[in-house]
């Protein structure tokens, strides 16, 4: 039984410390991805991608060392990590553009970008978390 609640404490615990290294990434990319598309002008596509990429820079020397406490060689970690983050970008950012470009037909929503961005973010947080979980850091 104690190794039973040691197990589930110690879930809870990467659980965590993966939000908050969660928090720490999406206030450094989500903030970069709003001044490149609104301050700078820059596209959608751009903007994301630099925003996210230096947020996954953060994320994987964070998970690696204090979520997961990985042995996971560099080598291995990285090459899984990044097609963990290139298949959470791709997946969570088109479904956000097409919530964007579908939205903008049909509303005078004055926030849509910034909505659908969040929506994206929010989805990419969760395959994220679940693929450095299970793949990139197991």
């Amino acid at each position: 039984m104690s190794l039973i609640i040691e197990n589930y404490y110690k879930r809870v615990n990467t659980f965590i410390r993966f939000i908050l290294v969660g928090l720490i990434n999406t206030c450094i990319g989500l903030s970069l991805i709003l001044v490149l598309l609104n301050v700078l002008g820059l596209s959608y596509w751009i903007s994301t991608f630099i925003g996210n990429s230096i947020g996954a820079t953060c994320s994987y020397i964070l998970n690696k060392n204090f979520t997961f406490n990985s042995k996971v060689s560099n080598q291995k970690g990285i090459s899984l990590f990044i097609l963990v983050i290139l298949g959470s970008y791709f997946i969570s950012y088109s479904i956000g553009y097409i919530l964007f470009d579908k939205s903008k037909l049909l509303t005078n929503f004055e926030y849509v970008k910034e909505t659908s961005l969040i929506l994206a973010a929010v989805l990419y947080t969760i395959l994220n978390y679940l693929g450095q979980r299970y793949i990139a850091f197991k």
